[in-house]
């Protein structure tokens, strides 16, 4: 009879939080939340730019939790890369690779000839370098869990966005999506907070570029809440709000998971017509922004860590009455 491998994570066996430079922030904050110090990485930098990476503490025997978000540069995903294979040679007893954003997840498909699937690379990458799982908070498609042959714990910000959004006391409240693939995501907010929702309609000229967007449903008079997973230029969410209100929407929120907020994305929040933009940590803030709110996944991924340490139900955590 052969043993159950899930049961290899146990709380009798030492359990060690480490981090890649791009989320060390971050992986502070989970380490504190979950009751230890943050372990020791030194990442050695070569003068043509080549770098390696180096645990400073034994691993043997123990399970251990790499927290790195793969947001660009490249580097960030190589050296993650690294500090598995490290891991792994070290004699760790499990690696779990803690992403709290996966980059490249937009590249989940052919959208033309000719082109990579790099979200599946990506996966490949990962597995091959010897990770026994994953916990990662909303992917930008679902279905990249089943690019990887291993546990994917796929967290939603939901449960941090949720109590907010409550606590706001909104008299009107709907939400809303600023494009059609986000409508299962506003539904689910919509059913949670027993809301209607709204959906905007948009067709691009190019990537990054809107060229035009309708509104379907109506927002008169409304607190309107456009969810987005990720906020890349800004074009699309503030355009979206723009619509809501010359629709004669009461307010308009943003909430978005990742906030990557490329270029003069800042800039075009705080001239928009939002109230309010909120977004988790995912990815660090380029600056700090009065028309931006920040929540933390620490403590979210930290209580994951050690459901995975108890056996205890983690889809238990999205499940809203």
């Amino acid at each position: 009879m052969h043993p159950n491998p899930d049961k290899n994570l146990t709380m009798n066996k030492p359990i060690k939080i480490f981090s890649g430079r791009a989320s060390t922030y971050l992986a502070e904050k989970i380490a504190d939340s979950y009751g230890q110090t943050l372990g020791q990485v030194q990442v050695t930098v070569f003068s043509d730019g080549e770098f390696t990476t180096s645990f400073e503490e034994n691993l043997r025997g123990s399970d251990v939790f790499i927290v790195q978000s793969t947001f660009p540069p490249a580097e960030n995903l190589l050296e993650l890369l690294m500090l598995v294979d490290a891991a792994k040679r070290a004699s760790a007893r499990h690696i779990i690779a803690v992403i709290p954003y996966f980059g490249f997840a937009r590249q989940d498909r052919k959208d033309k000839p000719r082109v990579p699937i790099t979200a599946k690379l990506i996966a490949n990458l990962i597995s091959t370098a010897g990770i026994n799982r994953i916990i990662t908070v909303d992917l930008h498609a679902d279905q990249i869990q089943g690019f990887f042959d291993l546990p994917v714990d796929h967290l939603y910000a939901s449960s941090i966005f949720l109590p907010y959004i409550k606590s706001l006391n909104l008299p009107n409240l709907v939400m809303a999506s600023p494009d059609t693939g986000g409508t299962r995501r506003a539904a689910a907010y919509a059913k949670a907070l027993d809301t209607g929702f709204v959906i905007c309609y948009k067709q691009r000229a190019k990537a990054n570029l809107v060229e035009t967007m309708q509104l379907i449903g109506d927002v008169k008079g409304k607190d309107v809440i456009l969810l987005d997973d990720i906020i890349d230029t800004g074009g699309t969410i503030v355009k979206a709000a723009q619509i809501m209100v010359d629709n004669g929407a009461a307010s308009v929120r943003g909430f978005c998971t990742h906030p990557i907020l490329s270029g003069d994305a800042i800039e075009k929040i705080e001239q928009s017509a939002f109230n309010e933009v909120v977004v988790t940590d995912t990815i660090p803030l380029k600056r700090v922004s009065p028309k931006i709110t920040v929540l933390s996944t620490a403590d979210l991924l930290a209580d994951v860590i050690k459901r995975l340490q108890n056996y205890e139900s983690i889809s238990s955590l999205f499940q809203f009455k």
